[in-house]
């Protein structure tokens, strides 16, 4: 085995690791016996110089390998383990809605998702805005959950790509978030261990997402897509617009609340419901449930109208120590701010420019996010009633409201988020991006 170093630095240098190189890394990265320091140089040596296609997919099942893999065989499930990944938004709470209605739809979700990384929410500290809930069950609970429910959100256990869980949380702090084949192995590394039958992504672009160029969001897509079918798991991928908040808040219970009331009825037709149809239906059809999107759309649709997707949401939260009644009583398990305050438009006009990654930064800042790995979050604040591109503001109305612990911490939040908000007499020039760019597959 090459010294550790010589390694970081082989790659360092724009050469190619081998398959037992590859190997020995991701070994060092799950035993510890590689430094965080090493394993930061080696993230930044990857991020600076890339790594091609084989490269990529042997860093995926390395770390997949890097610890158990789960098998549904002896579950006898009768309908296609899938799933969706997110790279990640502001506001972006599709999976929330999406496996419980992919669940109501007869597909078996085992959903293994991660925390917020720089800017944007997780799927994790959102769900740990539920008192109780477990985003850490043991393997047989996990599975037992899937086949009972249809669906079941958790995040990393010790075993499931072990590589990848400390590789995520030094990424993190390294400023190597947005790497391409960093990015491919991590997600897939978790998918791939989970069993799936299919998957499908979501790759956003845009001011709010890792990938602001639509050229970087399309290398991305095709890197996921061909890794994810070299490996024999079927997949294609959504590129979707991140310009704006996906819905008007942005915070864990804030969207935790938007999610029940979405899985009740509500918000149809906004963008977040484009999304996960879309995401969903996609997901339906290449599983082969249903042989078409119209019959796919219409099960979901009927998903949400006949509550069924809530109740298998509901079912979810109670299974992994939650509360049972958290529909009829949100109010009792979601923490909120201790200073809630509108934060007051300084003139009228349409809105013709919103800089989510600003608006993450501030639910950061308020405490919901991290700055480094493991950092206690605070599920309360965030940001709610933020504005859509195109809408007309009058002087003196509502911009949005800012969730905070202090006054001095609203205080602070309310100026930077009104400064992410431009505000133009004329919205002529602005040109609001489609929602749905492209399909990969």
């Amino acid at each position: 085995m090459s010294l550790v170093q010589e390694l970081i630095a082989h790659k360092r240098n724009g050469n190619i690791l081998s398959l037992k190189d590859i190997q020995s890394l991701v070994s060092g990265i799950s035993d510890h016996s590689i430094s965080d320091a090493q394993v930061g140089a080696l993230a930044m040596a990857i991020y600076f110089q890339g790594m091609n296609t084989d490269e990529s997919a042997q860093l995926t099942l390395a770390m997949r390998d890097s610890g158990e893999t789960i098998s549904w065989k002896d579950y006898q499930l009768n309908g296609p383990v899938i799933d969706k990944h997110s790279t990640g938004g502001v506001g972006d709470l599709v999976s929330l809605m999406l496996g419980p209605m992919l669940a109501a739809c007869g597909a078996y979700v085992p959903m293994i998702s991660g925390r917020g990384l720089g800017h944007t929410g997780g799927t994790l500290d959102k769900l740990e805005s539920i008192a109780g809930y477990n985003v850490i069950p043991d393997r047989q609970s996990f599975q037992s959950i899937v086949k009972d429910v249809g669906v079941a959100i958790i995040g990393q256990t010790q075993s499931l790509a072990p590589a990848d869980k400390r590789l995520y949380a030094i990424r993190d702090v390294t400023a190597t978030v947005d790497s391409i084949p960093l990015i491919t192995a991590s997600i897939l590394s978790k998918k791939l261990a989970a069993g799936l039958d299919a998957l499908v992504m979501d790759v956003k672009t845009g001011n709010g997402a890792f990938m602001r160029r639509t050229q970087d969001a399309q290398a991305l897509a095709k890197s996921i897509v061909s890794v994810s079918k070299a490996a024999g798991c079927p997949c294609s991928a959504i590129i979707s617009d991140m310009n704006q908040p996906l819905i008007a808040s942005a915070g864990n219970a804030l969207e935790i609340s938007w999610a029940l009331e979405y899985l009740q009825g509500q918000h149809k037709g906004s963008r977040a419901d484009q999304l996960t149809f879309a995401l969903a239906t996609q997901l339906l059809v290449q599983c082969g449930l249903y042989s078409s999107a119209e019959q796919a759309h219409a099960a979901l649709s009927l998903s949400i109208d006949s509550g069924k997707a809530a109740e298998r949401f509901a079912k979810m939260v109670h299974a992994l120590g939650g509360p049972s009644d958290l529909f009829e009583k949100p109010e009792r398990y979601l923490k909120t701010a201790n200073v809630v305050k509108p934060v007051i438009a300084q003139q009228s006009g349409f809105v013709t420019g919103i800089d989510s990654r600003e608006i993450g930064l501030c639910v950061v800042a308020l405490g919901g996010g991290r700055s480094i790995p493991d950092a206690p979050i605070n599920h309360s604040v965030g940001i709610s009633q933020c504005p859509e591109l195109g809408q007309y503001i009058e002087a003196g109305d509502v911009l949005m409201s800012v969730h905070a612990q202090s006054e001095d911490d609203w205080s602070n939040a309310a100026q930077r988020a009104q400064s992410a908000v431009t505000v133009s007499s004329s919205a002529e020039t602005m040109k609001v991006q489609p929602l749905v760019q492209q399909i990969v597959s």
